[in-house]
C-alpha cells in the first residue's frame, strides 16, 4: 500500500461503542473510516470499496429485523470474498467463534478494554499479508 489510508467500515449497533472504536482508530493511525449501524447500510456502501470491514455479531438492538452480522458477512463474501471482515461480539464463546470462522470471517474479536489492541494487531497483519501477496505476485510474474 502507497501512502493510501486505509480504508475502515466499522459496522455496529452500539452507537457509543462504534464511535469509541472510531475515535481509537483515528488518533493512533491513519484511517479513512465510515461507521454504520446496521448491516444493510454496510452493503449499500460496499462500492466504497473497504479494505477491510469490522463486523458486530448481531446488529439488532435498535432494529429487531435488522440483519444479523453472520447474514451481512454472508453478503458481504458473496460481493467480494476479497474483503477481510473482523467480527466483534460481546459474545466470549467458542461456538460463536467458530460460527463466524465457518462463515469466512478472518477473525473473531470479543468486546472488551482489549478489543481495539487486537483489532489493531489483526489489521497490521491483514496488511503485512497483502502486501507480501503482492511482492510475491510481482516476482512471480518477472520469472
Amino acid at each position: 500500500m502507497k501512502n493510501e489510508k486505509i480504508k475502515l467500515f466499522l459496522v455496529d449497533d452500539d452507537v457509543f461503542f462504534l464511535k469509541s472504536l472510531e475515535i481509537d482508530f483515528l488518533q493512533r493511525a491513519d484511517f479513512s473510516i465510515e461507521t454504520y449501524a446496521t448491516g444493510e447500510l454496510c452493503l449499500e456502501n460496499l462500492s466504497h470499496n473497504p479494505d477491510i470491514i469490522v463486523l458486530d455479531y448481531y446488529l439488532d438492538s435498535i432494529d429487531k429485523t435488522a440483519m444479523n452480522g453472520i447474514k451481512t458477512l454472508d453478503k458481504i463474501k458473496a460481493i467480494n470474498p476479497d474483503i477481510p471482515v473482523v467480527m466483534l461480539s460481546s459474545q466470549d464463546k467458542i461456538e460463536v467463534a467458530i460460527e463466524c470462522m465457518h462463515h469466512s470471517a478472518f477473525d473473531y474479536v470479543v468486546k472488551s478494554e482489549t478489543a481495539f489492541m487486537r483489532l489493531q494487531k489483526i489489521i497490521t497483519t491483514i496488511f503485512n499479508y497483502k502486501k507480501l501477496e503482492k511482492e510475491l505476485s510481482w516476482y512471480m510474474d518477472r520469472m
